[in-house]
């Protein structure tokens, strides 16, 4: 069990370490020579309810666990229970809501649930530390990705 708890914080600590050197200081959060108004027209395109690399970028984000359900019009996606390949008496799942039409992170709000198996039954436990946080700047990131590809060429 020691051996998953440091691998997880390896990968969870490699996920930051890639989030600050990609993120940090990237046109992509609007510092760039980009006008802001070609930024706005392209985050403007709701055809799904909420804005549309939010969603796409939690489903490509979330795409290694099983979605239990994903609500366009209100932007609620909802994965089913997903046991730890490292650990099977361990197991999370996830709640995204999208509640904002801006691509920023007051426009998400990522729930993570974990359990541990005591037995035959499944015991909540508090999600890691910072797994919500991760799992956030993650879709923003993705979303972030997203929206820089389909800017338009000047």
């Amino acid at each position: 069990m020691n051996r998953t708890v440091a691998s997880a914080k390896a990968f969870m600590m490699g996920v930051a370490a890639v989030l600050a050197l990609t993120l940090g200081g990237c046109s992509l959060f609007g510092g760039g020579d980009e006008p802001a108004a070609k930024v706005e027209a392209a985050e403007e395109v709701y055809q799904i309810g909420v804005n549309a690399y939010l969603w796409r970028a939690t489903l490509d984000t979330l795409s290694f666990m099983p979605i239990s359900s994903a609500d366009q019009k209100g932007g609620v996606i909802l994965t089913d229970w997903k046991v730890n390949p490292g650990n099977d008496q361990e197991r999370t799942k996830v709640d995204v809501v999208i509640l904002g039409r801006k691509l920023t992170a007051d426009s998400l709000k990522v729930s993570v649930h974990r359990q541990m198996k005591s037995g035959a039954d499944w015991l909540d436990e508090a999600p890691r530390p910072g797994a919500s946080i991760n799992i956030r700047n993650a879709i923003l990131m993705q979303a972030r990705l997203l929206r820089r590809n389909n800017a338009p060429i000047k």
